[in-house]
C-alpha cells in the first residue's frame, strides 16, 4: 500500500530538501516528493526529528558476522545479506581475494546459481580483488597465487558467475595488463588499480587503457611522492576517477583522508569497508581466505606479519567517521557511501539514490549520523535499539 515518510530532512539524488512528504508507492519504489501534506489518504510514517538518506552501497566488502565470501556457502551469504541491514547497507559487492582458480570458479557458480534469492542486502554483482596483483604490496592477499593478467581466464570466471562478475582490481604494472584492461572494459567490467607497486606512469596508462577505480586508495601501494610519482600520487592527481577509501581512522589517517578528500572532491571518493569475516564480532582469532588473522583495538591484522587485513568497519560508522572529522557535511557524506560507489562500478541505475521509479531502499539517520531504521523495497527491515 502506497504511504508517505515525513523527516525533516531528505537527500534526494540531486538535492537536499528541508521536511516535506516522500511517496513510497505498493510496488517498493520512490514516488514524488512534496514539499507540503499530499492531499491523500496515505498512511503517513513520520520521522520528525529524523533523516531520510538512500540505502548504503559496500563495493568493497569480503564478509561479517563470521561469513566470508571466500569460505561461506548460500546459507553464510544470505546471513551476512541480512545483516549488513544494520550497517545501512542496502546493495553490495561480494568481494573475493586472490586464491587459485578453481576456488574463484566454485565461487562464482554458487553466486549465479543463487543470485536473487538474498533477503537482505541485495548483491549487485561481484568484485574480484586480484589475483592479478604484485607480490611487493600483496597485504593480506597470498602471492603464490598471484599472475599475470590472463584474458581467457577471466572470461573463464566471468562465465561461471553467469555475467554477474562486475568489478575486478589489479596491478597496472602487470605484463599486458594495459592490453587485459582495455579488453575487459570492453565488456564493460569495471576495473580498478591496487595492491600494485606501479609507478606514477605505470598507473596513468593503466587508466587511459580503461581503469577508472582505484582499490582501497593509499592500502596496499607506495605511498604518494614528491618525487618518483607513485601510483598514490595517481589517485589523487587524474581526472575523473574515483578512489575506493577505507575511513576507519586505521587504514588511513585522518589528516591524509581530508587531504585526499579536497584535492579531488568527494565526489570521486568511494566510502568502502573492505570488511572482513570479524565485522560485528568480538575481538579474537578469524581467517581471511587461507591467512589467520587476529582482531584487537579495532583493527584486524595478519598473524605472520601484523600488517592490516581488511578491517572490521561498517559502512555507517564510516558515513559518520567523516562528518564527526569535519571534511565534509552529512550530504557529500552520504553521497560518498551511495551515489558514488554505485556509479563507479555502473549499478546506478538499481541503487545509490532517491529517486523516482527506483527500488525504495533508505535508511533513516539521526541528526548525529548514527542509524535508526533500513528500509528496503519500502518494508522495514531493521530498527536499532534504542
Amino acid at each position: 500500500m502506497t504511504y508517505y515518510v515525513h523527516a525533516d530532512k531528505f537527500f534526494l539524488e540531486n538535492r537536499t530538501e528541508n521536511g516535506g512528504f516522500l511517496e513510497i508507492t505498493d510496488d517498493g519504489k520512490f514516488g514524488l516528493y512534496h514539499r507540503e501534506v499530499p492531499k491523500s489518504t496515505a498512511e503517513i510514517h513520520d520521522y520528525s526529528g529524523k533523516w531520510i538518506a538512500p540505502g548504503l552501497v559496500d563495493t568493497h566488502i569480503h564478509g561479517s558476522v563470521k561469513e566470508d565470501v571466500m569460505s561461506s556457502d548460500w546459507e553464510g551469504i544470505n546471513r551476512l545479506s541480512e545483516a549488513l541491514l544494520s550497517a545501512g547497507v542496502t546493495s553490495w559487492l561480494p568481494t573475493t581475494i586472490t586464491a587459485a582458480d578453481e576456488t574463484l570458479t566454485r565461487i562464482c557458480q554458487m553466486f549465479a546459481q543463487h543470485h536473487g534469492e538474498e533477503t537482505g542486502a541485495k548483491i549487485q554483482g561481484l568484485h574480484f580483488e586480484g589475483p592479478f596483483f604484485t607480490e611487493e604490496h600483496a597485504g593480506a592477499e597470498n602471492p603464490k597465487y598471484m599472475c599475470d593478467p590472463d584474458l581467457d581466464l577471466f572470461n573463464k570466471w566471468l562465465n561461471a558467475s553467469g555475467g554477474l562478475l562486475k568489478k575486478i582490481s589489479m596491478a597496472p604494472e602487470r605484463k599486458g595488463a594495459r592490453e587485459f584492461i582495455r579488453e575487459v572494459t570492453k565488456q564493460g567490467i569495471v576495473v580498478a588499480l591496487g595492491h600494485s607497486n606501479a609507478a606514477f606512469n605505470e598507473a596513468v596508462a593503466g587508466v587511459e587503457a580503461g581503469a577508472r577505480v582505484f582499490t582501497h586508495t593509499f592500502n596496499g601501494m607506495p605511498d604518494p611522492a614528491h618525487h618518483g610519482a607513485t601510483i598514490a600520487n595517481a589517485a589523487m592527481l587524474l581526472n575523473n576517477v574515483v578512489d575506493e577509501l577505507i575511513c576507519d581512522g586505521h587504514h588511513v589517517e585522518e589528516a591524509l583522508v581530508r587531504g585526499l578528500i579536497n584535492v579531488v572532491g568527494p565526489e570521486h571518493v568511494a566510502l568502502i569497508t573492505d570488511c572482513m569475516e570479524a565485522g560485528m564480532m568480538p575481538d579474537g582469532d578469524y581467517m581471511l581466505g587461507e591467512l589467520s588473522v587476529y582482531v584487537q583495538d579495532g583493527m584486524a591484522r595478519l598473524k605472520q606479519d601484523n600488517s592490516l587485513a581488511g578491517s572490521i568497519l561498517q559502512l555507517k560508522d564510516a558515513v559518520k567517521n567523516v562528518v564527526d572529522w569535519t571534511i565534509v557535511t552529512p550530504e557529500k557524506a552520504i553521497m560518498m557511501a551511495s551515489y558514488v560507489p554505485a556509479k563507479s562500478v555502473n549499478i546506478l541505475a538499481s541503487c545509490g539514490s532517491i529517486k523516482p521509479d527506483k527500488d525504495a531502499d533508505f535508511i533513516v539517520l539521526n541528526p548525529d549520523m548514527t542509524l535508526v531504521e533500513t528500509y528496503l523495497n519500502g518494508e522495514s527491515r531493521y530498527q536499532a535499539t534504542k
